[in-house]
């Protein structure tokens, strides 16, 4: 009777001290692999960095640029009266792409405004020469730009000229059109820059 309860005592010391190391070992394994899985992830500034930005457009008025940051770059948020859009026209046979041909723009914005919405245009920033910042000049014919300026932007450093469409006027150093990125509106005054997915 001794021997029986002395055995039971000893399987009930066994099974505990199995399931205390099975525990302590899964303990143990998970504290090891977590910086591992975590170093797989990318990190909050990276998400950051590509993730896509909301807009509240509600206060841009007509003529108005709205400067945003997304991946580093400056995003411009145009807000075009009547008159910028009808000026387009006018400079299709001095831009060098005014059917913005090249894909600088997503589909849905290859059109006469390089828009969504025909007012608004959202573009980068950047110059396609050599990744400049170009200065926003709304101004009709300053005398520095020609008669035949129209408003759009100038890229000081070399030169390069675009209208308020993003698109690059001829014989300037600037081989493309301003980039378009993927963007959205979520509603009127929510635009999403960056994504142009439902699931965004």
């Amino acid at each position: 009777m001794a021997d029986i309860d002395k055995k039971q005592e000893m399987n009930g010391r066994r099974r505990f001290l199995v399931a205390a190391t099975s525990i302590a070992g899964g303990i143990a394994g998970a504290a090891v692999a977590t910086p591992f899985v975590l170093s797989m992830m990318p990190s909050e500034r990276a998400k950051a960095a590509g993730a896509p930005v909301e807009v509240d457009i509600s206060k841009i008025e007509p003529g108005m640029l709205l400067l945003v940051e997304w991946r580093g770059k400056v995003v411009w948020v145009l807000d075009r009266t009547p008159e910028m859009l009808a000026n387009l026209k006018k400079l299709d046979s001095q831009v060098a792409d005014p059917k913005s041909e090249k894909p600088q723009q997503p589909p849905y914005c290859k059109n006469d405004t390089r828009s969504i919405k025909p007012a608004i245009l959202v573009v980068e920033g950047v110059c396609t020469h050599l990744g400049c910042s170009p200065v926003y000049r709304k101004d009709i014919a300053p005398a520095d730009l020609g008669a035949d300026w129209l408003g759009g932007f100038f890229c000081p450093c070399h030169g390069s000229k675009f209208d308020l469409a993003g698109r690059v006027y001829k014989s300037v150093p600037a081989p493309t059109n301003l980039v378009v990125p993927a963007h959205m509106y979520l509603s009127d005054t929510q635009l999403l820059i960056g994504s142009d997915k439902e699931s965004a």
